[in-house]
């Protein structure tokens, strides 16, 4: 009897451990159905929010109709040398290889020249207002816009637009012969407008250093992606940029402000953000007016990110490593319905490379990448984020989750001729790609950038007053 008893015991438990195995195993499952099915409503309200946001704005639909390209790689040319015809390519020849080829047969496709620049001038008269992406941008007196790696500023208090940017009209070389391709620092290009098209060069803001050679902003050294906010307490506007050396191993910030928009900017000083070496940069002002820096370190193996102080002078002591062991440059950041979002490049010098979006709920992190945001042209554009890279996003009042990304065409061979790529950001639409370390799709809609080789705003589109 004890015997028997003991085994109906030993029945019992097991059957009770069975039984609540089973119903861990069935809340697992139910959990897991909780999620798809979340994930699943989320989608359709982004699926909902996206064709309210298109049955609004016609003008996103008339963005939306990319344009493909066909560009056909050239064969290569014949070669006179008998020893050189006997070679053979490694690989064939893409885009990317014409591109970077300052002799290639199809250069006038990625650099188009004098004869179809865009003028203002000449747009205003025809009432034009287009822009195209690649082509030669001339500023109201008729000269090329020298304003590279650039930021928008919006002055409320002037209800205009200024482009900071990297002047590069000077001859490009090396400064040894390994090192990158170079224009000697001239400074810092300040263009207005009213309408984001038609620009008025303001001069030299920021200008470089000839004689002192220990001075941060001397010709010989490196200052790259300026950026200004206004502080509204101290009533000054501040600049913040990369400075560097000709090797690139200062990998400091640069910090300056001025009275007026149209500077002239008193140089402050340089510093290593936080400690750490900085490259490539940006500033984004947040809606309470916190504005954070954002900059690759760790030899951009990541990314940075931490407020300023209120005076935006300094870094405060908080700060976040985030896209650890991405390789990314280039952030450019903007903020949609309390989503923060990030356009970065790959690191890859002056080549063009993939382009990446990100998103997060707090701009401190974390945050997720959401992938390659470019749609048209062709699988290569599309990878080569159409042979340009990311600088600054711009919000566009009044279309709501509309943007115009900012990016440049470099131009290694003659970095004074540049181009400026700027296309439509659109936020909206389900992600096509999952979240790389979470289960599932992000809550958040899709960032989109679409080729086009002409577009513009919508003629009812102005400046906010």
């Amino acid at each position: 009897m004890a015997i028997s008893g003991t085994g109906n015991l030993h029945r019992a438990l097991s059957g009770y451990r069975c039984s609540r195995s089973a119903m861990v195993w069935s809340l697992v499952g139910l959990l897991l159905l909780l999620q798809l099915y979340s994930l699943a409503s989320r989608r359709n309200v982004v699926r909902g929010d996206i064709q309210l946001h298109v049955s609004r704005h016609p003008l996103v639909r008339e963005l939306e109709q990319v344009e493909e390209e066909n560009i056909q790689v050239p064969p290569p040319k014949k070669k006179k040398s008998p020893h050189a015809a006997k070679r053979r390519r490694k690989r064939s020849a893409n885009l990317i290889d014409e591109f970077l080829d300052e002799n290639s047969q199809i250069r006038h496709v990625f650099f188009p020249d004098m004869k179809s620049a865009v003028d203002p001038v000449k747009g205003v008269e025809n009432g034009s207002h287009h822009y195209y992406p690649g082509k030669i941008w001339l500023d109201t007196e008729g000269n090329p816009i020298q304003a590279h790696g650039g930021g928008m500023l919006y002055d409320e208090r002037s209800n205009t637009y200024y482009w900071y940017g990297e002047y590069k009209d000077g001859p490009t070389y090396r400064a040894h012969k390994r090192g990158a391709a170079r224009v000697d620092v001239i400074g810092v290009g300040c263009y207005s407008s009213k309408d984001l098209w038609t620009w008025k060069n303001q001069g030299i803001v920021l200008a470089a250093e000839q004689t002192n050679e220990t001075h941060d902003l001397h010709k010989s050294n490196v200052l790259e992606r300026p950026k200004v906010v206004f502080n509204a307490k101290t009533g000054k506007y501040v600049m913040w940029m990369h400075i560097d050396d000709a090797n690139y191993t200062k990998a400091s910030v640069g910090i300056a402000i001025s009275d007026y928009p149209t500077g002239p900017f008193e140089y402050l000083r340089s510093q290593r953000p936080h400690g750490f070496d900085s490259r490539d940069m940006t500033i984004f002002k947040d809606d309470d007016g916190v504005v954070y820096l954002i900059y690759s370190s760790q030899d951009n193996s990541e990314l940075h990110i931490g407020p300023l102080t209120d005076d935006y002078l300094d870094v405060q002591p908080d700060m976040r490593r985030i896209l650890i062991g991405q390789h990314r440059e280039a952030p450019a950041l903007f903020k949609y319905q309390g989503t923060y979002y990030m356009v970065t490049s790959g690191c890859t010098g002056w080549a063009p490379n993939e382009a990446l979006a990100h998103a997060a709920e707090s701009i401190m992190g974390p945050w997720e990448t959401m992938g390659n945001p470019c749609i048209g042209g062709n699988k290569m554009f599309r990878l080569a984020t159409f042979f340009a890279q990311s600088t600054f996003v711009v919000p566009l009042p009044g279309i709501p989750g509309s943007y115009i990304f900012m990016a440049d065409r470099w131009n290694p061979a003659e970095l004074r001729n540049s181009r400026y790529v700027w296309l439509p950001l659109i936020v909206g639409g389900p992600p096509d790609r999952p979240l790389e370390y979470n289960f599932g799709f992000p809550p958040w809609p899709r960032v989109s950038i679409y080729w086009h080789k002409k577009w513009r705003l919508p003629p009812s589109w102005k400046v906010s007053k």
